[in-house]
């Protein structure tokens, strides 16, 4: 309950049972703690003042860290006084803060969040139907958006860990220097030129031309070259 607000009886039930059926929505996902009406079971701390919100969340792990605030109001209880009593302490911690009001007080909860500068990780709005309650997310903060994509987005390759007996040296082939690497294909190429050398020396040479053989061959063309004329 408030320490600044008497709720009427029929409200204050209504409140209640809104807490406890959060309770058992959060309970998905953390250890979540009531402080229902008049009751303080859980509290944290908010410099050396203990507070007591309506649903405060511990991760499921033993040491039971904060993992948030969660404020439910009626519609008395959206002002300026609560915003600045509860709203603000709750925002000031490291944690996210959820606000549950009723949606014709969403506008004013809005303004006094700006007015205030309280900074709310979401606002819900509670709609009573009969023996159920329809909650409705109508703001997020951008922050709060972003670790959601982040935790829902695929891992890329880069950020895969390495696989349990994988060896990350780098290869041998890898890691021997250029000219190390370069000195197979000299000698390659050397045997390469090597055997064409072998192989042109056992080709048959031809005949060269005796000095006076050579000298004739031009006389020869000359007289045949006359007689077809």
């Amino acid at each position: 309950m408030s320490p600044i607000l008497t709720r009427p009886v029929r409200e204050q039930l209504e409140h209640d049972r809104i807490i406890r059926l959060l309770q058992g929505r959060y309970r998905r996902k953390y250890e979540a703690a009531i402080n229902p009406g008049n009751e303080q079971n859980s509290s944290v701390a908010v410099g050396e003042m203990a507070v007591y919100p309506d649903v405060v969340l511990f991760s499921q792990e033993r040491n039971r860290r904060l993992q948030g605030t969660v404020e439910v109001e009626t519609g008395e209880s959206v002002n300026t006084l609560e915003a600045l009593a509860q709203w603000g302490p709750f925002s000031r911690l490291k944690v996210p803060f959820h606000l549950y009001v009723p949606p014709n007080s969403l506008d004013t909860a809005r303004r006094l969040c700006a007015e205030h500068q309280i900074v709310v990780a979401e606002i819900w709005t509670y709609h009573p139907a009969l023996d159920q309650v329809r909650f409705t997310m109508v703001y997020r903060a951008p922050e709060a958006t972003g670790r959601a994509k982040a935790a829902n987005r695929p891992m890329r390759p880069a950020e895969e860990p390495a696989r349990a007996g994988r060896s990350t040296k780098t290869p041998a082939s890898t890691s021997k220097p250029v000219e190390a690497r370069k000195a197979p294909a000299r000698r390659a190429g050397a045997s390469r030129t090597a055997k064409s050398a072998a192989a042109a020396a056992r080709r048959p040479q031809r005949p060269t031309r005796s000095p006076a053989r050579a000298a004739k061959a031009p006389a020869r063309k000359a007289a045949g070259a006359t007689k077809r004329r």
